[in-house]
């Protein structure tokens, strides 16, 4: 999937995020800043910010003043502009970042870097408008095992459907060493891997069935693409998979982080 593909499955309202995607992100934006080390006194980009789970804790730590935002989906800027007052927050995409050369302190690149067309040309943007020292971080889901909730999913889609396009196998920088590999060609300084885990709570199967119904990413665009009948098929498939649960469902989800310098 391109990044203008990418684009077109999040344009949604950031309340259908939030149900889908946005109950995990939010989780994640903390410890993913704590290891950019995000303190305050420093000025920081959110790339590919969404409808602002990460915005919102750069905000809580550096102020908004200090925060900037970009994203390509429209309905995204807007809302995270709108939940987010006082950040500069504009369209754009991560091949072209719309803000000046050594801009920034930091750039960080939450569950982002699956979706750039040109993930080259990207690592060499966030270069170019991090300062010299400053740190550029992102990190992306472990489709393959970390993330339940798509992997669940994905494995029942299969079931029912062979040629469902599982992200473990179409999307890049799910694994060991990709985002690392990356920041390597683009000649940063201090990488370091990490790995980082957060969990979300359903109150039924209803309520996490209902998220791929929204629409949002591969799998809701997927899901919806379905007839009916199909559809029916891969939400009995998921709901035997997760053992007919018949109340709340806790499902983990790890993302693969990496770290670099801006040489300086």
């Amino acid at each position: 999937m391109d990044q203008v593909q990418g684009a077109r499955s999040f344009l949604a309202t950031g309340d259908a995020y939030d149900a889908f995607m946005g109950r995990y992100s939010r989780s994640l934006a903390e410890p993913f800043a704590d290891v950019a080390g995000v303190t305050a006194g420093q000025s920081a980009l959110d790339v590919g910010c969404g409808p602002g789970a990460l915005t919102g804790v750069l905000v809580a730590r550096l102020g908004a003043d200090a925060v900037s935002a970009f994203d390509p989906s429209p309905p995204f800027v807007a809302e995270c502009a709108a939940r987010h007052p006082g950040v500069d927050v504009r369209l754009g995409s991560a091949e072209a970042i719309p803000f000046d050369d050594d801009r920034f302190d930091c750039a960080l690149a939450q569950l982002v870097l699956h979706f750039v067309t040109d993930p080259d040309q990207a690592a060499g943007e966030l270069r170019r408008v991090v300062r010299p020292g400053g740190l550029v971080a992102a990190c992306v889901w472990d489709f393959a095992e970390g993330m339940e909730m798509l992997r669940h999913f994905w494995d029942a889609a299969i079931t029912v459907a062979a040629d469902a396009p599982d992200e473990a196998q179409t999307m890049r920088f799910g694994r060991q060493g990709e985002i690392a590999e990356l920041f390597d060609s683009a000649q940063f300084d201090d990488i370091t891997e990490s790995m980082l885990t957060v969990s979300s709570t359903y109150t039924d199967f209803d309520e996490l069935w209902a998220g791929y119904l929204k629409g949002i990413g591969p799998a809701g665009t997927f899901c919806l693409s379905l007839p009916e009948a199909r559809r029916s098929a891969v939400r009995g498939e998921l709901f035997e998979r997760l053992g007919s649960p018949d109340g709340p469902i806790s499902l983990a989800a790890t993302a693969r982080c990496a770290h670099g310098r801006v040489p300086g």
